[in-house]
């Protein structure tokens, strides 16, 4: 990364111009051309988050493949436990790339996303420096030295492959997605002491949203988009041999037909693929061979979070008819 000093003010300290001197760079240069992409096909991104045990739809893996290619980022919604999350997690073990997360939560600010002052240590700094003056002090207390980077400066500001997960992006406040509109326009972000800090590697950007609010469309425009859903049946028999290995083949297929005559019932919240998985290995530890009755009415809370769906589905379900 760079530092572009404020014009006037406290750019022009010994942090800026010792940060601009390592990196051999003026402070107006263009940034660095974009690194080699991190896959070379659609089917790459397949095979590759493949052997994470990321199974990927076309779908996935083609805005995937763009994402990187064009470096835009990726914004990723869906009903929760349907592998948002999971996706960016994949994308940064297949690139050997460091993880960096922000958790969205109503009420994160620009202190929990971008950076916040060491005011404690900064308050030992003035007391310490009694004897110099004003504009000495606040030169030194103003540096990299008191700054507290948070995950997006912290993406920003990196040299090693990154990717860069905003999880949850709907449970921020609406003046969240302001802060965030400078990183993914310029992935650049504004510290006023010290001047504009702009990437010079850019992180791979993956948000996600439940939808739980809509997301404005200036903060959609500068994203590609990727609705995760519940798989096809085809796809989410793969996910459970895979994650649960042990399961028998009949076993599986009974589990994910039960699974997807639940999520067509009116249920306040259908199973992911998250409590499909879970299910299964549930099966597996109490030794169940077979779906009946028994063994679904007591492993229902497995699957199921609210107890008015687990009556509903307790008396709806025909197990005869899957």
């Amino acid at each position: 990364m760079y530092i572009t000093p404020r014009p006037g003010g406290l750019g022009r300290n010994h942090v800026t111009e010792s940060v601009n001197k390592r990196l051999d760079r003026r402070p107006d240069t263009v940034p660095d051309p974009p690194e080699a992409p991190l896959f070379t096909s659609v089917d790459d991104v397949s095979a590759r988050l493949a052997e994470t045990g990321y199974l990927a739809s076309p779908a996935v893996a083609t805005t995937v493949f763009l994402a990187g290619r064009l470096g835009k980022p990726l914004l990723v919604e869906g009903p929760a436990g349907v592998g948002k999350t999971e996706l960016a997690k994949a994308v940064a073990q297949v690139a050997g790339a460091r993880l960096v997360r922000l958790q969205c939560y109503e009420g994160v600010d620009e202190s929990r996303a971008l950076y916040e002052w060491n005011h404690a240590k900064q308050l030992l700094r003035i007391s310490a420096g009694r004897d110099e003056s004003w504009d000495e002090t606040r030169t030194d207390i103003f540096s990299e030295e008191f700054l507290l980077p948070r995950p997006l400066l912290t993406a920003i500001r990196g040299d090693e492959p990154t990717v860069l997960l905003i999880d949850e992006t709907d449970k921020a406040d609406v003046e969240m997605e302001g802060l965030l509109l400078e990183v993914l326009s310029d992935f650049q972000i504004t510290v006023p002491e010290l001047g504009t800090v702009t990437a010079t590697r850019r992180p791979f950007v993956v948000l996600t949203s439940n939808a739980g609010r809509e997301l404005s469309e200036a903060l959609r425009r500068r994203c590609l988009f990727l609705h995760i859903g519940f798989p096809e049946e085809e796809l989410e028999r793969r996910i459970v041999r895979l994650k649960v290995p042990g399961l028998g083949a009949a076993l599986t297929e009974s589990v994910v037909r039960v699974v997807g005559a639940l999520r067509a019932m009116d249920l306040r919240k259908a199973p992911s693929v998250a409590e499909t998985v879970d299910w299964a290995h549930t099966l597996l530890a109490l030794g169940a061979d077979t779906l009946d009755e028994t063994v679904v009415r007591d492993s229902l809370g497995v699957i199921l979070k609210h107890q008015d769906d687990i009556q509903k589905a307790a008396a709806k379900l025909d197990l005869d008819a899957l």
